[in-house]
């Protein structure tokens, strides 16, 4: 399961202007140079990578997409939850 940080974060790097050469787990996305758009972008990338659907609501949902981690334990749940 540790691809799976791995595989986010290159998602997230692609979908960067000027990736860090690292990004930690506790990396707030806040901070991350990612617009809105590619955002969405990188929601769908994580969904096909990975054959899951995210379902987000930004009132309900922020606290598991607060940071790098956070977004990969919810990744990991949800792998783990489709079997």
């Amino acid at each position: 399961m540790e691809d799976v940080a791995q595989k986010i974060i290159d998602i997230l790097k692609k979908n960067m202007k000027e990736p860090p050469e690292t990004i930690p787990m506790e990396t707030p996305l806040s901070e991350l140079d990612i617009e809105s758009l590619d955002l969405a972008v990188i929601v769908f990338d994580i969904e096909d990578t990975f054959g899951i659907e995210i379902p987000y609501n930004a009132n309900e949902e922020v606290e598991d997409f607060k940071t790098v981690g956070s977004v990969v334990e919810k990744v990991k749940e949800l792998v783990a939850a489709n079997g």
